[in-house]
């Protein structure tokens, strides 16, 4: 790929902002290390393809830095586990000598909630460890860092938001119990100016409003005819007039943007019911034609970018039961942007920072407060100690999980795990694997076949999640927008957001106050099968470089934005890229309630616990969701409970 030194410098790639690319503790030059091409290495060979040269980058600040997304310590040592380095009993491997009630493998929100209801509901002298395979907790709840200008700025890796429960649910018992104060946010940062007003969403997906019109809008560029490229502001209240989509096109945009459909939807009164059924049989694309009457090329278009951001692919492959995923499956009692929407300053991250703190008080300093529990720094020291009832241990990837003697007259579970590149081994009473489906089918090693069959059905696609932060965001507010959607180049959207006070160190936002703009990338490649889409995304994250993904950023910020004002070298002051091989289960049609007489993929995996070991990751419902997590450890922590602990 060949450079132009002239470009570089007005892009500002050789300025010395939060974005250099670390390798090993080595400062790498970011200019020298563009790849040649998205994918260097055949797909056949991807079992043992290798990160690129030059791929970790800056990863902000505080608790979270060298913990942006899937790490390169992280990801060599799952793929160590995949590729067979562990599938005979390592020799070298130390007894700790600990037994453990409980061994929980994963520290996301299905891992940590899995401790929440094992300290819940055990008795007092049952004990609990949690291992982690990264640096810090939390999965994809994790945050990005930044220091822009004497402001500290938060933005999240990957799970953003939540809504409000309904009462005397189980959502708010957990919320209650990890001391989830809403008090918190009934106060969200306040206009500054100048004026007017642009009414800031409290979301990375919402959009806002100036005078009482959506603050959006739409760019077309060099694809389109343009260059330089044209902004459609308030693209749906025009109608889309302006846009270069043909009429049909534009209509059909239109039947499903305001949801208007030409024969009735299809909605089930409980899944499991024929309705559901029928759903879970066609694909949500073909959904879709049936009930708004729109071609095949206008879904791919314009729904498959939003489908993947909650599913990592679009309609083509997905289940049609997933039309109603978020509003019937896990409902709460205000889906809606306006008022139901809630968010901590860097997603939530804050959840899981209030679930560590109420399993181990002194893992973040000071009192159990939101803003506290937000704020303060995690003490890592206190996460593993003895005498705990609840122990975390961090950078510790499980890599052979099985019982002593046959499954279904054990005792105990052994648990062989790489901690700092040392194997060490613990023996556990009960198991709950609650990493991922991808990573579990490796790890525990004599798992039966009907499981081992149900792991092979699920399918994966990766997400990037990218977050860049500017000294202002006048650039956007000059053209009288927040919220920008493009449909060429890298990524899809981005917005400006307000935070809850509690979480950030200024009251007030306005364009000329640093922010974190986030961008959400995926890799969905429509029609082709569900596998082959997630194989060629993991294929181009794991062969793109730092350097290469800084040049598309800039680039495309520069192209759309440089007319208005922006200047990259002058106003980005970091960026992020948080990347995530496996970050969304893709349900093909079946999966939910099977096809063809054939029982669903989840159905052995969550019927019952394996001997001692019980499965716990939100992949096993259907849809990567933090309520979901939760409800998947209820119900693996209840079965080790009342079936094997009694």
């Amino acid at each position: 790929m060949g450079r132009c030194p002239h470009l570089d410098k007005i892009l500002g790639l050789n300025e010395p902002i939060s974005r250099r690319d670390f390798l090993d503790g080595t400062l790498v030059a970011s200019a020298g290390m563009l790849v040649a091409g998205a994918c260097p290495f055949p797909l056949s060979n991807q079992a043992a393809s290798e990160i690129s040269s030059g791929w970790t980058g800056y990863t902000g600040e505080g608790d979270y830095k060298a913990a942006a997304g899937n790490t390169e310590p992280v990801i060599q040592s799952a793929h160590a586990v995949r590729d067979g380095k562990y599938d005979k009993v390592p020799s070298e491997v130390t007894e700790t000598g600990e037994v453990y009630d409980c061994v929980v493998v994963g520290g996301g929100f299905a891992g940590l909630s899995a401790g929440l209801f094992f300290n819940q509901r055990a008795t007092s002298i049952r004990t609990c460890l949690i291992l982690d395979n990264a640096r810090i907790f939390g999965g994809v709840a994790k945050r990005n860092e930044f220091v822009v200008d004497g402001h500290r700025l938060f933005a999240p890796q990957a799970s953003v938001h939540f809504q409000p429960p309904y009462p005397n649910s189980f959502l708010k018992g957990v919320y209650d119990a990890m001391g989830l104060d809403w008090e918190a946010f009934k106060s969200y940062q306040k206009w500054q100016g100048p004026s007017p007003e642009i009414s800031l969403p409290r979301s990375a997906y919402g959009q806002g409003t100036i005078n009482g019109k959506p603050a959006s809008g739409f760019f077309f560029g060099a694809k389109y005819g343009h260059k330089p490229g044209i902004w459609i502001t308030d693209p749906w209240g025009k109608k889309l007039e302006g846009t270069p989509f043909s009429e049909t096109t534009r209509k059909e945009m239109l039947r499903l943007n305001s949801e208007q459909p030409v024969v009735p939807p299809l909605v089930y009164d409980y899944p499991g019911d024929p309705v559901s059924r029928q759903l879970d049989s066609m694909t949500l694309e073909d959904y879709l034609i049936r009930t708004y009457g729109v071609s095949r090329e206008t879904i791919r278009f314009f729904v498959a970018g939003e489908m993947s951001g909650g599913f990592g692919l679009g309609p083509d492959a997905l289940s049609g039961f997933l039309e109603h995923e978020w509003s019937k499956t896990i409902p709460t009692v205000d889906d809606s942007m306006a008022t139901g929407i809630q968010m901590f300053p860097g997603g939530n991250s804050g959840m899981t920072r209030l679930l560590i703190k109420t399993l181990i008080p002194e893992a973040i300093e000071g009192p159990r407060t939101m803003e506290a529990v937000w704020k303060n720094s995690v003490n890592f020291a206190a996460l593993d100690q003895a005498g705990q009832r609840v122990r975390m241990r961090l950078n510790s990837t499980a890599v052979r999980v099985e019982h002593i003697g046959e499954p279904a007259k054990s005792d105990f579970v052994s648990v062989t795990y790489l901690n700092d590149g040392r194997l060490q081994r613990v023996k556990a009473k009960t198991v709950v694997m609650a990493g991922g489906g991808w990573i579990t089918k490796h790890v525990v090693r004599d798992l039966d076949e009907a499981r081992r069959n149900s792991y092979e059905q699920f399918n994966y696609s990766p997400y990037m999640t990218v977050n860049v932060a500017v000294r202002n965001w006048r650039f956007l507010y000059d053209l009288g927008i927040s919220s920008a959607s493009w449909f060429e180049g890298f990524g899809r959207y981005v917005n400006v957001r307000k935070n809850a006070t509690f979480g950030v160190d200024t009251p007030t936002t306005g364009p000329d106050l640093p922010t974190v703009l986030t961008f959400f990338v995926d890799f969905a490649k429509p029609g082709l099968p569900a596998r082959s889409q997630g194989q060629l995304g993991r294929a181009e994250l794991l062969s793109t470089s730092f350097a290469d993904y800084e040049r598309r950023i800039r680039e495309q910020m520069t192209e759309m934005f440089a007319a208005s004002g922006f200047d990259a070298k002058r106003d980005i002051a970091g960026i992020v890229l948080n990347r995530f091989g496996h970050a969304f289960i893709n349900p093909q049609p079946g999966f939910f309630f099977g096809l063809d007489g054939k029982p669903a993929p989840r159905d052995a995996l969550r019927n019952g616990p394996f001997g001692r070991i019980a499965f716990s990751h939100s992949d096993l419902a259907g849809a990567m969701d933090h309520r979901n997590a939760f409800l998947e450890s209820e119900r693996a922590v209840s079965e080790l409970l009342d079936r094997v602990l009694t």
